[in-house]
């Protein structure tokens, strides 16, 4: 299994995540189950303290159904809620996406919840084997349940030098500061985002065509023209830098310095002027 994906975007811009490795999944999905055991341990010693309130079927039919719901529930609840991290995959600084990065919604955790329990693990996994074999065999890692909701599991911790570093071009600061990214969705960031890692690493042809497309993405999406001459690289990381100082802005505490000025106090309102109708009677 390799450890970069070679998944391609709509914009044809090679996707850069980082493939979680099998070993690591094994381990997030231990934590999970050790966590899944803890709940179902409570529910057990639950229903054996109020066994004598209901007959032994309805107890049978309550423990069949609270293990589905701790099984199959707590991924898809943790899945959905934290946008692809259950509790393990948090521990190992995994995450599941969709297959063109972006975040997975309810129906694709819904999918790898059932996969898992039918198919992956449980019911006719053979306790994982079906997930391994399956996942040793896909050059992305991914299982049943990832091909049917086409999702793949990716490592978020990576080095920082893997990461694409945006710093705002010379000049552009006051330019930049007016645009409305409300329109900039996170999938066309990201793929802007992946293209400008991946520049030195694509043939010029290449690198100017796609530039191209998605500076004319990007450029629609927030309304500012491409300016002429400009690369559209430059126009890209102007945009993204951007987003990124609004975003550190928006999350960054107020600062506060201890030797402030006083506020300076309002003016006083002037006197009326006696020629005015509607001053009140002294």
């Amino acid at each position: 299994m390799q450890e970069e994906s070679d998944l391609v975007t709509g914009e044809a811009v090679v996707l850069d995540l980082r493939v979680a490795k099998l070993a690591s999944r094994a381990v997030a999905m231990l934590l999970d189950v050790l966590v899944q055991a803890a709940l179902l341990l409570l529910v057990f010693v639950a229903l054996m303290l109020t066994a004598g309130s209901f007959d032994s079927a309805l107890t049978v039919a309550l423990m069949l159904t609270m293990f589905v719901l701790v099984v199959i529930g707590y991924p898809v609840l943790f899945e959905t809620l934290s946008r692809g991290r259950s509790l393990g995959k948090l521990a190992l600084g995994l995450r599941v996406v969709r297959l063109d990065g972006g975040p997975i919604s309810f129906r694709h955790a819904l999918t790898r919840g059932l996969a898992g329990f039918f198919v992956d693990f449980w019911a006719l996994g053979f306790l994982g084997a079906v997930a391994v074999i399956v996942s040793l065999t896909s050059s992305n890692g991914r299982r049943v349940g990832d091909y049917l909701a086409g999702t793949l599991v990716i490592r978020e911790r990576v080095p920082q030098s893997a990461q694409a570093i945006l710093t705002m071009p010379p000049g552009l600061e006051a330019w930049a500061a007016h645009f409305d990214l409300s329109g900039l969705t996170d999938d066309l960031a990201m793929a802007s985002r992946q293209y400008l890692g991946r520049y030195h690493d694509l043939r010029p042809e290449a690198a100017a065509s796609l530039g191209f497309g998605l500076a004319q993405q990007v450029s629609a999406a927030i309304e500012v023209p491409l300016p002429y001459g400009m690369p559209p690289w430059v126009f890209l990381t102007a945009v993204l830098a951007e987003r990124r100082n609004r975003d550190h802005a928006r999350i960054a505490p107020p600062q506060y310095s201890p030797y402030a000025p006083p506020p300076v106090p309002p003016p006083a309102p002037a006197p009326p002027k006696s020629d005015n109708p509607f001053t009140p009677p002294s």
